[in-house]
């Protein structure tokens, strides 16, 4: 049965992308993990390797939530010949507040996501467009995060920013 509040919540059998509508509330980040983990495993993608993968979903659609407008969509596209995951997360563009977590948060407490994802991605980036935003991460089938040497920059020094 699919988590309410979102639609495509069966797992591929192939290995297709896979898109899901997600609410757009706290609890999104959640059941995008759980989405996200289902169709790892379908996929055959090693439990080590999801799990990276699940935790930049988790952060990707956290700061949807947090810091964009909704709707919010989650797409995981199966691994390339580079045995690399696409993950995108759209939103509805820059929200003007900041989110209800992060708005009752103190500075420190939040603000890590843009570094663990630089430190899983081989590449990332935002694409903006009107009414929308997409943030975006390249991961590597690898037990070890590529990016080890310096959280400031993804593994291949790969970070892309544009508007179309």
């Amino acid at each position: 049965m699919a988590p309410s509040g979102i639609t495509g919540a069966r797992p591929s059998l192939g290995h297709e992308a896979r898109r899901w509508r997600l609410p757009h509330a706290p609890q999104a980040a959640g059941i995008a993990r759980r989405l996200a983990l289902d169709t790892l495993n379908a996929w055959g993608v090693r439990e080590d390797e999801a799990h990276q993968v699940v935790l930049a979903v988790s952060e990707l659609v956290t700061n949807a939530v947090e810091h964009g407008l909704p709707p919010v969509a989650l797409q995981l596209v199966p691994p390339d010949e580079q045995q690399m995951i696409h993950v995108a997360v759209t939103d509805g563009g820059p929200a003007n507040e900041r989110g209800a977590r992060t708005a009752d948060c103190e500075p420190d407490e939040h603000g890590r996501g843009s570094v663990i994802i630089d430190f899983l991605a081989a590449a990332r980036g935002t694409r903006m467009y009107r009414g929308s935003a997409t943030h975006w991460a390249d991961l590597p089938l690898a037990a070890q995060p590529v990016g080890g040497a310096s959280p400031t920059r993804a593994g291949s020094g790969q970070s892309h920013q544009g508007v179309a």
